[in-house]
């Protein structure tokens, strides 16, 4: 059996603002248990709070946003994505590769010219 390298990837996940605090923290451990249960491991979680989307996603104006670290086998993440478009709390996600976890989260300020 081969065992595959596990990768570091960071995850953007926008659940729906009109959750209950203890329907939210169910709908997030959804999403990390989906990921420890194939192997992986969670490293980090920012709660960035509920925030107005850019644009109208079927019907939400606002969703509350969070970040997570975590660390898996490449090959399951088709699955966890499959697992990800059958929550209905989950308008939107996008997991990208990352490099190292960050101790904090700081946005850098806009240029003004």
């Amino acid at each position: 059996m081969i065992k595959s390298r596990k990768h570091l990837y960071e995850g953007m996940y926008i659940l729906s603002a009109t959750l209950s605090d203890d329907a939210r923290q169910k709908a997030l451990e959804k999403i990390t248990t989906g990921i420890t249960g194939r192997g992986g491991e969670i490293h980090k979680v920012f709660d960035q709070g509920r925030k107005k989307l850019a644009y109208e996603i079927n019907g939400k104006r606002e969703g509350h946003y969070f970040l997570l670290y975590f660390s898996t086998p490449a090959n399951n993440l088709t699955e966890i994505r499959r697992e990800y478009h059958l929550n209905e709390d989950l308008i939107r996600f996008l997991t990208l590769r990352a490099d190292i976890v960050p101790e904090k989260i700081e946005f850098k300020p806009l240029i003004q010219e």
